[in-house]
């Protein structure tokens, strides 16, 4: 009787994600514009894809991205985290400010930033410049685009962090805390002998989740650059997501795809591994 309780659940997954995977899978086979009816073409997508010179620079990119996010607002956050925990007056409030960008928009706060912060005319940098500095707007620049865009992304997701990894080291016994203080440890040998062995498995697992979001970015690049200038920031969403709605090529969008979900995939199936492993442990 208990079975028929998951019926529901079931029937969501296989039709909110098992069908829509699928029809992607069988797209990427196919030449079709999104109104006529499909044409099969074997594996002629990947083949396009293998020698499309905007695929690996979006590949690239991706790669790029995904380095930075794996180390910046992951140290921020521990960082963050672990000051959280020494103080005791003001902890909620910090909590409040650290969380507060990832509430905000994502459209409110990529414009924010292009309107109040790198604006050459009227923003922060503007303000900069008539002091002496010569600085230029990153988004418009081939060599820096993509790291504009990151420090964005960077602003909005690093207090997420901070709180995830601040209620990880809550649940560290304070007995073992208290320990390493009494035995003189400072807060560089707290940190890397008690608090980051302790919440090992959650850094694993924003790790692995780092990854799989960032090889899924999509709405800061495409807000603020849309992959330009010249595909300096282009990324495989956007460049999926403009094969398919702008240049109506839904195939080679699905192959695009396709790429994207593999590397999900294998961070989720490394996961798996290391949860295996300390679960046997």
């Amino acid at each position: 009787m208990h079975r028929l309780f998951v019926i529901p659940t079931l029937l969501i997954n296989v039709s909110i994600i098992l069908i829509p995977a699928l029809l992607t899978i069988v797209l990427a086979f196919y030449r079709w514009d999104g109104i006529s009816d499909p044409t099969f073409i074997g594996f002629a997508n990947f083949e396009k894809l293998w020698g499309d010179r905007i695929f690996w620079k979006a590949l690239k990119n991706n790669f790029i991205w995904t380095a930075i996010f794996l180390v910046f607002p992951i140290a921020i956050g521990l960082l963050a985290a672990s000051l959280l925990l020494i103080i005791k007056r003001g902890r909620t409030l910090l909590q409040v400010i650290y969380f507060l960008p990832m509430i905000i928009a994502t459209v409110i706060t990529a414009r924010i930033w292009q309107g109040m912060i790198y604006n050459p005319q009227n923003g922060i940098i503007a303000l900069l410049n008539q002091y002496g500095f010569e600085l230029r707007d990153p988004l418009s620049q081939t060599s820096t685009a993509l790291f504009g865009v990151a420090v964005v992304d960077l602003w909005h997701w690093w207090g997420f962090m901070a709180v995830i990894f601040f209620a990880a080291m809550r649940q560290v016994s304070q007995e073992q805390i208290e320990s390493a203080r009494i035995e003189g440890a400072n807060y560089f040998q707290l940190m890397r002998w008690v608090l980051i062995p302790a919440i090992k498995p959650t850094i694993a697992l924003m790790m692995i989740m780092t990854v799989i979001w960032s090889f899924l970015v999509f709405d800061f690049i495409y807000i603020m650059t849309q992959g330009g200038p010249a595909f300096s920031s282009e990324v495989l969403s956007t460049m999926a997501y403009r094969k398919a709605f702008y240049e109506l090529d839904v195939g080679y969008a699905a192959t695009s795809a396709l790429v994207i979900s593999l590397f999900g995939l294998t961070a989720a199936f490394f996961y798996i591994r290391i949860q295996n492993k300390e679960g046997v442990e």
